[in-house]
């Protein structure tokens, strides 16, 4: 059968397993907001370094610094790694630091700043991560890189992932960077950067022991507060959450432990900052998303954030947040990555996180998507991903739509919202979850909606509502702009046109304009009154949307 034939059928069986619809009411209060509604989705990271001066890479890095100019972060393994530029799966490399014949450091800032200075030219700025561990300070060298995916995952954490020979001359190195950054971007620039050390090291990631990260931890610090005094230092980017006892160890250190550089009592602590996945798998045939897994990572950490006083308005940045962990892996259970259950996971989630960060009382202040584009790889290849060859997919809509929301939060109750409890315990396998999130700024009110469900099969569309208390007075403009598998969405067509790995120019053209964020004004009917607005459209499963209101 014909791909074009295929994706015509698929199309109209779509359309008549979503002939029955349910009804959703949403409420929304526009008199009360609760507090402000805090943009955390500004954070964005990826494996491999070197793609950001790339191609697509540096058009990517334009289409997130344009969501929110000098507000966006961007972090990445391997910034330190040793190679002349090297790059491939889950691999980078900027030979920061060798050594010569006799064993003295030889720094050499070049590709460091190629890729800095592609963030910055985009409108964004580092979440800087010192590692990996150079060739020369490592000491366990050989074997020193990798041959991902034609390895085991065993043989991936092989010499960059091992302590220092020297932590003088890692702290050095560390000092060296930081200062060099100064000099070369201001203080003023570089007191808005965060500041973090390693990655995982709870995991393979690491292969020295706890005590070992922390004096690693100590001596970066020391390091980057020597060259900028005030600057934003953090972490420890641990994985699952809170990591057993880890998280609970590492502030415990942090606030009074023995500082394993100095000797003194403490170690500067301006963020915290751990990783939180969830788990997706095969079931029957089809893809059912673990949201309660990434769920569960982030309320666990909160709580233990949460037990401490000291901390209660220290900022958080979940420093990896998504729905599962390895970007760069393809395979049966990652399947949903191009399409909208990757885009509805995220737009369900993010919400979700807010309001644990209410629960739980601590100061969440973003949550990074480790997502970003692979070079040189085939059209929607599978990997989670922003775009595809310099198209964009359709997650990067959601990111679109968040950045038009700002103001006030404002309280919503969705008779078809599946309760935080809930979708803690079993995440979304009974009736979806059809909610919104909602904001206001003066006379303007953003209302954000996604119907989403763990299992990536055909469901009714919801009949959606929304009820709106305590707006202005008057007939608002209305734009909406939406996601599913028929608008802002270049899989489906580029599956339509026959799946095609060299793509036309005109085929380009019809992919980029697909790739964006569509208008449908012909598919929303609204109500007015002084003070009341009622608006009424269809969402389908695993559909976003967001509304955008305006009064005169």
């Amino acid at each position: 059968m014909k791909p074009q034939l295929l994706a015509a059928l698929c199309a109209v069986f779509a359309v008549a397993a979503r002939a029955e619809s349910f009804p959703v009411t949403v409420k929304i209060d526009a008199d009360h907001p609760t507090g402000p509604l805090k943009p955390i989705w500004r954070f964005f990271g990826a494996d491999e370094p070197n793609y950001a001066y790339m191609k697509h890479g540096s058009e990517l890095l334009g289409e997130l610094g344009a969501l929110k100019k000098d507000q966006v972060f961007f972090r990445t393994h391997s910034l330190l790694t040793t190679g002349k530029g090297e790059h491939s799966l889950k691999w980078g490399s900027t030979n920061a630091y060798t050594e010569d014949a006799d064993g003295n450091p030889v720094y050499d800032w070049t590709i460091v700043d190629r890729i800095f200075d592609a963030y910055r030219g985009n409108g964004v700025r580092p979440y800087v991560q010192f590692g990996f561990m150079p060739k020369a300070l490592s000491v366990k060298p050989e074997p020193y890189r990798h041959n991902f995916p034609n390895s085991t995952f065993e043989d991936l954490f092989v010499g960059w992932a091992y302590p220092p020979k020297d932590y003088s001359k890692w702290e050095e190195l560390i000092y060296r960077f930081a200062k060099h950054c100064v000099e070369k971007y201001g203080e003023q620039e570089v007191l808005n950067w965060y500041w973090q050390t390693w990655n995982e090291a709870n995991t393979v990631y690491w292969k020295g022991t706890r005590e070992e990260f922390y004096k690693l931890h100590d001596h970066a610090t020391r390091a980057v507060r020597r060259a900028i005094p005030s600057a934003k230092v953090g972490g420890p980017d641990i994985a699952n959450g809170k990591g057993g006892d880890y998280l609970e160890d590492f502030l415990d250190h942090c606030l009074k432990g023995k500082n394993l550089a100095s000797g003194e009592k403490g170690t500067p602590l301006d963020f915290i900052s751990f990783h939180a996945k969830g788990s997706p798998a095969q079931v029957d045939g089809h893809i059912r998303m673990g949201i309660s897994t990434q769920l569960n990572d982030i309320e666990g950490a909160f709580g233990v954030v949460a037990k401490y006083p000291e901390l209660k308005n220290t900022p958080i940045v979940i420093g990896e947040s998504d729905p599962e962990g390895c970007a760069a892996c393809k395979g049966g259970n990652y399947a949903y990555r191009n399409g909208t259950m990757y885009s509805s996971y995220t737009a369900a989630s993010f919400p979700r996180k807010l309001d644990l960060a209410e629960k739980h009382g601590v100061n969440l202040e973003g949550a990074l998507t480790w997502a970003f584009e692979f070079e040189d790889q085939p059209y929607f290849a599978g990997f989670r991903s922003l775009a595809s060859n310099g198209i964009d997919k359709p997650v990067l809509n959601v990111f679109r739509m968040f950045s038009r929301m700002e103001g006030q939060r404002l309280r919503v109750d969705s008779d078809a919202a599946v309760p935080l409890e809930e979708m803690l315990k079993t995440g979304v396998r009974g009736k979806p979850d059809v909610s919104a999130l909602a904001a206001r700024s003066g006379k303007r009110i953003t209302v954000f909606a996604w119907h989403y469900h763990d299992d990536d099969v055909q469901g009714a569309d919801a009949a959606i509502t929304l009820e709106l208390q305590g707006a202005p007075a008057g007939s608002p403009k209305i734009t909406r702009t939406l996601i599913d598998e028929t608008h802002s969405n270049s899989f489906t067509a580029w599956l339509a046109m026959g799946s095609p790995q060299s793509p036309t120019p005109d085929q380009l053209q019809e992919l980029k304009e697909a790739s964006q964020l569509v208008a449908v004004p012909d598919q929303t009917k609204l109500k007015a009154t002084d003070g009341q607005a009622e608006i009424s459209f269809k969402l389908a499963r695993q559909g976003v949307t967001l509304l955008e209101l305006e009064w005169p």
